[in-house]
């Protein structure tokens, strides 16, 4: 049998709220509530704790969030060993809302930051995931050089290159109005 060390009792201690952490994790559901925000949705913290707070303690897990400074400490830690988890978030400065004094915006940075850390140390969603739905907007097309355009409408003059050759080239290319209305006139 292996001797027991400081460290072999500190690694067992991880692997309690790992455990604990993970066993939270397939009971927590999706925590979406419609509550809209500057074009977003998510869940506010009375929400997120009213579905977190009995299964962290089924699981033997607890929470607390600190104001440190200009940044919010949250250490997730097991009960029973005593192991934590700890993040760190820098509270932003010189933010200003419309309407909001520093003091509320301060309140609302607090607020905003301390939702997210803990969502994403305890691995849950609390919003719609909006990263990737916005419109997407057309890459913007390179000009084409007046000299360059004249070079391919004397091609088309002189039968080297047809119409419908040149057109297909110049798709890529985003054209002037005196080059839309050149093209038109062939």
């Amino acid at each position: 049998m292996k001797p027991e060390t400081f460290e072999s009792i500190l690694e067992d201690r991880k692997q309690s709220i790992y455990k604990s952490l993970a066993n939270f994790q397939q009971e927590c559901k999706v925590i979406h509530k419609a509550t809209k925000g500057y074009g977003y949705s998510y869940s506010d913290l009375p929400t997120i704790f009213a579905v977190i707070n009995p299964l962290l303690k089924e699981n033997g897990l607890g929470f607390t969030q600190l104001i440190n400074g200009s940044s919010i400490e949250t250490i997730l830690f097991h009960v029973e060993t005593g192991e934590t988890i700890k993040s760190i978030t820098a509270i932003p400065e010189d933010v200003s809302l419309k309407g909001m004094n520093q003091f509320q915006v301060l309140g609302s940075a607090v607020t905003y930051i301390r939702r997210y850390a803990l969502s994403s140390m305890l691995g849950i969603v609390t919003d719609k995931d909006t990263d990737a739905s916005g419109e997407q907007l057309p890459k913007k097309k390179p000009t084409i050089s007046n000299n360059r355009f004249e070079a391919g409408l004397k091609k088309v003059a002189n039968g080297e290159l047809s119409k419908e050759g040149l057109c297909n080239f110049l798709k890529g290319f985003e054209l002037s109005e005196v080059q839309e209305a050149s093209l038109k006139l062939l």
